[in-house]
């Protein structure tokens, strides 16, 4: 099947009704032209010839009643045109996301060619809507072409040859332009990112803080105003060309006509044709040109909206990011523990290791903490256990099967995390923890548990529509009053507590993943969630990941990573008596609670003070 089958039957399953009506309009619109061109003709010469004055009255009520016609069906079509923009666009919009939410890694979010093709996929499934009305106005170009090229050819032959031939050059120069300005949207839309990206920094708060502080507004905008003088140079060229070449045809089509009008005189002089004849001769000429002109635009938005589609259709039709075995197999409740078996993982071949043959067992029921410097390869261990990733070599086994054997959501609703990049969704309190596990969406007993398992119940009643509360300032929630309430902001201590409230939701997993997960917190909090996490950990498989090493040392198991290589691991006591790397980063943390200037003693300390 075609392209152009492939996009017309997506938009057909849309809205066919308005197809079918759309299409009856276009057929209207462009006979209408044609026959009140020839019932003109046919006017004025009984006029000339004073016929019969029922005549003259019949065509001018026909003449009224076919302009009403042609007058309206462009308002009509106006109306189903965007209907069925709306209606292609939601379906393609669905169809397109769908696709895009069937990739289970997270790979090809991290591709900026992959990124450049979803955005002129999006633009294709915006104005998929656009494939019927180019189609149409084909349609209606070709019927109309054909009916003033018929009473052209009545009045002259030798001139319908001509005008016909003018029309060539312009279809293949208008073909051409639209492969370039499409290959032209093609290499723009990495700096349109770019673009997009600057203005996001500019225009959201989550930077506002920052710049403002650094005063980094006018370089930023620079920035931004260099991708756009980018974008408008690369326009700027393809504007000029166009202009050129469009002006080159203008000139053709001007060229003909005025010939023609010149013959069509100098006929009409020496008696060769009427009025009607000369009547009829211009309106042919101009319409079979300005219909031809539209049926050349129409076929080149066309041809653009197929080159479009073919993004949209890469992007739809596009193989799984990760491998799929030729037969799954069902995963089993954790018993044994989880094995991580000779993993080598770098992100691409241009990048370098990021896990070096990694051999790491995680105990059933026991907790096991990884600790390293940023980049060691610890939070790549946690992308690999939910499967974000597939290891580039060696693999990962859940009590002996190897979790690419699986069905990816079987794997993931077995887990729980809490990760240090977590999202603030701008939900209502309810909506950002009930995220953790949607079908406590409605059950409002479990979210405000969770809530309160993770300290966040009193912050969030707190508030003024309470769990109901929009948690940003961006937006206004609707009240039952039917007034617009704004919602509020949270710290990022606050936030964190919401975020560990959606793991509490999923307490029952068989993995329990958490990832600095009392970063933001302060002392204070930070201890009573560790308090809390130990329970949630209790008796379960658990993955702890923190910098703060006084909060893994009551872990099962700590696993030390350096450069993607485990360099050692054990207890906390084990690996404090081995002295090596462990030991020197914790020895270096707990200096930095200790001050040997410190009083030792309550006495010591009123001493100091007095003195």
């Amino acid at each position: 099947m075609s392209t152009a089958s492939r996009m017309a039957g997506l938009i057909w399953r849309s809205a066919p009704l308005h197809i079918a009506l759309y299409l009856a309009l276009t057929v209207a619109g462009a006979l209408t032209s044609v026959i009140v061109a020839w019932m003109t003709r046919s006017a004025l010469d009984q006029l000339v010839s004073r016929g019969p004055l029922g005549v003259l009255v019949g065509l001018a009520s026909g003449i009224a009643v076919w302009g009403m016609v042609g007058a309206l069906s462009p308002r009509l079509g106006q109306y189903l045109r965007a209907e069925l923009d709306r209606r292609a666009g939601l379906r393609a919009k669905d169809t397109l996301y769908a696709a895009v939410g069937r990739f289970d890694g997270i790979g090809r979010f991290e591709e900026p060619a992959f990124l450049d093709r979803l955005r002129m996929a999006d633009m294709s499934a915006t104005s998929s809507g656009q494939l019927v009305d180019s189609t149409f106005r084909v349609v209606q170009s070709v019927l109309t072409v054909v009916g003033f090229l018929g009473s052209l050819a009545v009045i002259s032959p030798w001139f319908t040859a001509v005008v016909l031939t003018a029309t060539v050059p312009a279809f293949f120069v208008e073909l051409r332009l639209v492969r370039q300005r499409t290959s032209m949207m093609w290499n723009i839309s990495p700096i349109q990112r770019r673009e997009l990206f600057y203005a996001g920094l500019l225009g959201t708060v989550q930077a506002a803080k920052e710049i403002r502080l650094l005063g980094l507004g006018a370089f930023l905008r620079e920035r931004m105003l260099d991708e756009v003088r980018r974008g408008n140079a690369t326009r700027r060229r393809m504007d000029r060309g166009e202009l050129l070449r469009q002006s080159g045809l203008i000139a053709l089509a001007g060229l003909v006509a005025g010939g023609g009008l010149v013959w069509v005189i100098m006929s009409a002089g020496r008696g060769a044709l009427s009025v009607g004849d000369v009547s009829m001769f211009v309106a042919a000429t101009a319409g079979v040109q300005a219909s031809a002109a539209g049926l050349v635009g129409a076929i080149a938005q066309l041809h653009q909206q197929l080159l479009l589609f073919r993004h949209y259709e890469a992007v739809v039709t596009a193989e799984p990011d990760l491998r799929i075995p030729a037969q799954l197999r069902e995963l089993p409740a954790l018993r044994r523990g989880i094995e991580l078996h000779d993993v080598w993982f770098r992100y691409s071949d241009e990048h370098p290791w990021v896990l070096r043959g990694v051999n790491l067992f995680l105990p059933h029921g026991a907790t096991v903490a990884l600790v390293g410097r940023n980049g060691d390869g610890k939070s790549t261990i946690v992308k690999l256990l939910c499967r974000f990733y597939d290891p580039t070599r060696g693999d990962i086994r859940w009590d002996g099967v190897d979790i690419r054997d699986v069905p990816v959501d079987q794997l993931r609703a077995r887990l729980g995390a809490v990760f240090q990049d977590f999202m603030a969704y701008e939900f209502s309190a309810t909506d950002n923890i009930a995220v953790g596990d949607l079908p406590a969406l409605n059950d409002h007993d479990r979210i405000e548990l969770a809530a309160r398992e993770a300290g966040a119940h009193d912050t969030l009643a707190a508030l003024p529509r309470g769990y109901d509360t929009l948690l940003t300032r961006a937006f206004r929630s609707q009240a039952e009053s039917g007034e617009a309430q704004a919602g509020m902001a949270l710290s990022g201590g606050q936030w964190q507590r919401v975020a560990l409230a959606r793991a509490f939701l999923r307490r029952d997993r068989d993995l329990v993943i958490l990832d600095e997960p009392s970063a933001g917190l302060d002392a204070e909090a930070e201890h009573e969630v560790h308090t809390r996490l130990r329970e949630l950990r209790a008796g379960r498989t658990s993955l702890l990941i923190s910098h703060r090493l006084g909060t893994i040392r009551d872990a099962d198991h700590i696993v030390v990573l350096a450069d993607g290589v485990i360099v050692e691991q054990g207890t906390h006591h084990e690996l404090i008596a081995m002295g090596d790397a462990y030991a020197r980063m914790f020895t270096l943390q707990a200096a930095g609670y200790a001050d040997t200037n410190e009083p030792s003693s309550a006495s010591e300390y009123a001493t100091k003070s007095r003195s």
